[in-house]
């Protein structure tokens, strides 16, 4: 029997898709009851928080990597997200058509799909072992 080997960040991967397909069935919605400006406030804000997370996981990566810590890589990922990657946030609230409340949904957007993805995980005990884990557990020395 074929087991998968988890990395730990299937849940950051099923996240950024799930933020990805919610902002791409809000937007038709949104812009029939809320308008235009705020429908593409609430997806770039979406936006803008899927790529900080995607650069969040690179570094967390990166600095966590078993072959070691690659600093020159590391760096290079920093130094996009950190200035370009907030810069580019700046400029979405500075935008006039956008308002702030708008925007801050689509930025916490993404916070609130994980929360209630490890909410639903826990709840329907997804994460707890089974009894066939158990018993697996003593023949991975086999």
């Amino acid at each position: 029997m074929k087991t998968k080997v988890s990395t730990g960040f299937e849940l950051i991967d099923r996240t950024l898709r799930t933020t990805a397909i919610v902002l791409s069935v809000f937007f038709p919605f949104g812009v029939y009851y809320l308008g235009l400006y705020p429908s593409l406030a609430v997806l770039s804000g979406g936006v803008w928080g899927i790529f900080n997370f995607i650069f969040i996981t690179f570094l967390v990566k990166v600095m966590l990597a078993s072959e070691g810590t690659n600093l020159a890589r590391a760096a290079i990922i920093a130094f996009i997200k950190f200035p370009l990657l907030y810069l580019t946030g700046y400029f979405l609230l500075k935008v006039p058509f956008f308002e702030p409340l708008y925007l801050l949904a689509g930025f916490s957007g993404l916070l609130l799909i994980i929360i209630l993805k490890v909410l639903g995980r826990a709840l329907l005990g997804m994460d707890k072992p089974t009894l066939s884990d158990k018993n697996n557990e003593g023949m991975s020395a086999v």
